[in-house]
């Protein structure tokens, strides 16, 4: 049996997969995101010795994915100090021996919603995580975008709520953009509660909701993705979508004109059908690239 691996490197766990060539999960484990010296050891120990063809990582950023570059496959400026400059991919090559294929989670994740999932036959979509951060993947003609690095859905601005206690946010590379202000960590940094824990009548909701509507506006308006999928911990509530997609309504203003608009978005502003597997699938159809199958 041809196998392959998978990893979804996460910046709260990682989870490992060992898959068959047509994507059925043999093995999956989850292990917590700690000091790479601990964690990196025992995701190769689990890799080791499973003759997989090839290894598919779907990684926490931002990465370096230029493949001329000395630090392909590296990651960067991450706010998780200690995984700064860590060679991630050539890690796992060194220690495995076999093609390791890399993007981001996110990019991952959008890649198996594109092909098997909510987005399967279009050409384009954004795939946006919103949980204890925020990141968003981008397929266009069938591809994750790469670029000058990687799209960063996460840390574009967006105007404050006029009710927002904080609104400057807690990013801690820049003031008002959406990770700062709509990530999971925020609720309890601005009303010492959890999102899980708040009542969906709370101003919070309105807010999130509101900052999340901005974020498909200016994908909306910016690159046209025939869908959008929202996943993450904090779009587990499930009064929130329906509030986002009102609320992206009002902020298109009737200039957008699709059969998409008059259906209130509701075909158009989805949830994953892959639910907490759609990063896995990814890595492992990376991987199959990689393994050239």
């Amino acid at each position: 049996m041809v196998t392959f691996g998978a990893l979804e490197a996460g910046g709260t766990k990682m989870v490992m997969g060992i898959l068959d060539e047509n994507g059925s999960i043999l093995e999956r484990v989850s292990i917590p995101t700690q000091e790479p010296d601990i964690t990196v050891p025992a995701m190769i120990a689990f890799f080791s010795g499973k003759t997989i063809q090839a290894l598919g990582i779907g990684c926490f950023g931002p990465l370096d994915l230029n493949p001329v570059s000395p630090q392909f496959g590296s990651i960067t400026a991450t706010p998780k100090i200690a995984w700064r400059h860590i060679p991630i991919r050539t890690l796992f090559m060194d220690a495995l021996h076999i093609p390791v294929a890399i993007d981001t989670d996110v990019n991952a994740a959008a890649l198996a919603e594109s092909r098997l999932g909510a987005a399967k036959g279009l050409n384009s979509c954004l795939y946006v995580t919103i949980g204890t951060g925020i990141g968003g993947g981008v397929i266009i003609g069938g591809k994750p975008v790469h670029g000058l690095v990687h799209p960063e859905v996460g840390h574009q601005l967006v105007t404050p709520h006029p009710q927002d206690p904080c609104p400057e946010g807690f990013c801690p590379y820049h003031k008002h953009c959406l990770e700062g202000l709509a990530a999971g960590p925020t609720f309890e940094k601005r009303y010492a509660m959890s999102a899980k824990d708040l009542p969906h009548t709370h101003i919070a909701w309105d807010i999130e909701a509101d900052y999340i509507a901005q974020m498909c506006h200016n994908a909306i308006m910016s690159f046209s993705p025939e869908k959008i999928i929202l996943g993450g911990g904090v779009m587990q509530q499930q009064f929130l979508l329906p509030l986002v997609r009102e609320k992206t309504l009002m902020l298109l203003g009737q200039y957008i004109q699709h059969p998409h608009m008059e259906n209130g978005l509701k075909d158009y502003i989805v949830s994953p059908d892959l639910g907490i597997h759609s990063g896995l699938m990814g890595s492992f159809l990376l991987a199959k690239e990689a393994g050239n199958l």
